[in-house]
């Protein structure tokens, strides 16, 4: 996993240079992505957020969004310092300093991620952060190159619903391709509601993972080609995969309703990695906050392709399900490393040439 510290330069003015992560952090605290959050956080609100899910003055908030800044860099500044951030993709911005404060990176993996096994990618990465954090709201001078044309704002995302009268609206957290079970499951979830938003998230995540732009020109086919395109959208979600689990998924539901949903669809072991965490655990987490959101969760049974039924099947229909074939995403890589074919039993052929094809390109090319 990278280290995402924040390297630091002194000298009139300090600059504070961003990774990624911390970029889309600065853009997304700036363009209301993060509501109730108007900044990065002070220390009482850390310690709350640690300890209660909820901010100081008692709102609905699962995980610190912090601005770390290593020795002897951090102990140089003051309350009241204007620091310049620069960030990733020409990103620059101001930060006013409100709060130094030391943060409790133990604590932090303890209450976020219930581990702090190294092998855990979120807590890999937070243990390799420095515990020196600055608060304080970001004023953006540059804005980030989109990488992409379907990258949308809160503001921009409710306008365009507001636009179409949408009264409901689900929207799906992804960072995999999508196979044949996951349209399945969106089309059920059409039917639902009156419009679907396929948000992607496409900061980094696991470095075996399939990359954010072959991704989108995957989502880009699945819509064209197999969804009515008046009622299904695509948008993206600029920020980084935490694998938070629980508290990820609860900290997802509450950005989406920030940005139009009525409904969410809350997958099995949403956010998570590995085994850390029980399957249905984020499932219930996010019913157990639902009404206070302001959201539907939506939930369904496992699906997977049945040859005796042939076809997509649920486990609430089928009765075959130990005869089932399903394409797990290191099922999925597998294959496409080897070059090996994949049925459209499993994955619709628009999707598997674009696929076939970037596995084909060496991964810096893509």
């Amino acid at each position: 996993m990278r280290n995402s510290s924040i390297i630091v330069h002194q000298g009139p003015p300090t600059v504070i240079r961003l990774d990624r992560d911390r970029t889309w952090d600065a853009v997304c605290l700036a363009r209301g992505v993060y509501v109730p959050l108007a900044g990065f956080m002070g220390k009482a609100d850390y310690e709350a957020v640690l300890r209660t899910m909820r901010l100081t003055d008692g709102r609905l908030w699962p995980l610190p969004i912090t601005l770390p800044v290593p020795d002897p860099s951090w102990a140089a500044l003051k309350v009241g310092d204007v620091v310049e951030l620069a960030g990733a993709a020409g990103f620059s911005g101001l930060l006013e300093v409100a709060e130094t404060f030391r943060r409790n990176l133990a604590a932090e993996a303890d209450f976020v991620y219930g581990t702090r096994e190294p092998a855990h990618p979120g807590v890999n990465r937070l243990l390799a952060e420095p515990e020196g954090a600055v608060a304080g709201t970001v004023t953006v001078v540059r804005w980030p190159a989109r990488a992409f044309p379907e990258l949308y704002w809160p503001d921009e995302v409710q306008s365009m619903l507001q636009k179409h009268r949408f009264r409901s609206v689900a929207f799906f957290q992804t960072r995999n391709p999508l196979h044949r079970a996951h349209e399945m499951l969106l089309k059920i979830a059409l039917e639902q509601v009156d419009a679907l938003v396929i948000h992607p998230l496409v900061g980094p995540t696991k470095s075996d993972d399939v990359s954010a732009s072959v991704r989108m020109d995957t989502y880009r086919a699945l819509i064209a080609n197999y969804f009515p395109s008046h009622r299904v959208f695509l948008a993206v979600f600029p920020a980084g995969m935490r694998y938070a689990g629980p508290r990820e998924a609860l900290f997802h539901a509450i950005v989406r309703k920030n940005y139009g949903a009525t409904h969410v669809i809350v997958g099995r072991d949403a956010a998570g990695v590995g085994a850390f965490y029980p399957p249905d655990a984020a499932r219930k987490l996010v019913a157990d906050y639902a009404t206070e959101i302001g959201v539907t969760p939506l939930t369904f049974d496992a699906f997977g392709y049945c040859p005796r039924c042939d076809g997509i099947a649920s486990a609430r229909s089928c009765p075959h399900q130990s005869a089932w074939v399903t394409l797990s995403g290191t099922e999925l890589r597998r294959r496409l490393i080897g070059g090996e074919p994949i049925p459209a039993t499993l994955i619709r052929p628009e999707i598997a040439s674009i696929l076939q094809e970037a596995y084909r390109i060496p991964p810096e090319e893509v």
